[in-house]
């Protein structure tokens, strides 16, 4: 059974005529014929009877009539969804972030994305880094994004946005009238940092590196897996740590942390996607909104 069956069986049920029917649908009347007898002899049913000149729907043409209108209506209803679909009426869209992305430069843009697309759905995921790529990979978001690099080969990384890596410590610690800290100093004081798999973490081991030191040079006294708990953890301490100045920006602007100058390079965001899953509208028309407003 076809669309075109269903058409021609619908078409010829309303004119009670296999003429009319095969003229308003543009098609032969052997062809209009044809179509009827195939549906009849595929389903061993008889859906008209001849009357005179004319025809007559059968009792069980009377009975397949609203089932054949119904599934007709819910295939111009799914022809009408993918036009939608294509033209970001509709649809849904997963994305997956890291903590610092996902709660201080993503939301604002999701935003101006929905105003944009209010027909376009949105489910926002926020965890480590490691994981977001993890989520990508194993297709459970359409797209991630993340601090720092990935090394996977089934994504791929686009630079988009970033931020500022800042030292910071509460307002009672002996580092706060420091102008500069050297790499030296680092190791003075406790630490309170980010998970392992975590994108700031990766980000200050490798500007340790640079400087000649290993994380385990300095005295780690705790490891928290939210930005959030690592600013209130140093707020109340005199303990160090290395976060976004996304992150920091609100206790920096209240006095209730201080940054200290050391050499922590800008870092790029990256979106993430699965190389071998296609591009859907709704994707595209979110990168390009992160891309126009990234500098932002």
């Amino acid at each position: 059974m076809t669309l075109e069956q269903l058409r021609i069986f619908i078409a010829v049920a309303e004119q009670q005529h296999m003429t009319r029917a095969a003229s308003g649908l543009n098609l032969t009347q052997s062809a209009t014929s044809a179509a009827i007898a195939a549906l009849e002899a595929r389903h061993g049913v008889k859906l008209f009877d001849r009357v005179g000149r004319g025809i007559v729907l059968t009792q069980a043409g009377r009975d397949f009539l609203g089932e054949a209108r119904a599934v007709l209506a819910r295939a111009r209803a799914a022809a009408q969804a993918l036009d939608d679909i294509a033209g970001l009426k509709r649809g849904s869209l997963s994305v997956a972030a890291s903590q610092t992305a996902g709660n201080y430069w993503l939301p604002q843009r999701l935003l101006r994305f929905r105003q944009h697309y209010p027909g376009i759905a949105l489910q926002l995921t926020i965890t480590n880094t490691e994981q977001v790529a993890a989520i990508v990979r194993e297709g459970r978001a359409d797209l991630g994004l993340i601090e720092g690099d990935v090394d996977d080969p089934l994504l791929s990384a686009t630079p988009i946005g970033g931020d500022d890596l800042v030292i910071v410590v509460g307002r009672d610690h002996p580092w706060r009238s420091l102008q500069r800290l050297t790499a030296a100093k680092l190791t003075t004081t406790g630490w309170v940092l980010r998970e392992r798999g975590s994108g700031t973490r990766a980000m200050f081991e490798a500007a340790l590196q640079r400087s000649g030191l290993e994380l385990s040079d300095l005295e780690v006294r705790l490891e928290l897996p939210s930005n959030e708990a690592i600013r209130a953890a140093v707020e109340s301490s005199d303990c160090a740590t290395a976060i976004s100045g996304l992150v920091a920006a609100p206790s920096l602007a209240a006095g209730t942390l201080y940054s200290l100058r050391f050499d922590l390079p800008r870092r790029a965001f990256h979106l993430l996607r699965h190389k071998e899953h296609s591009n859907s509208q709704a994707e595209k028309a979110l990168l390009a909104e992160l891309s126009a407003t990234s500098a932002s």
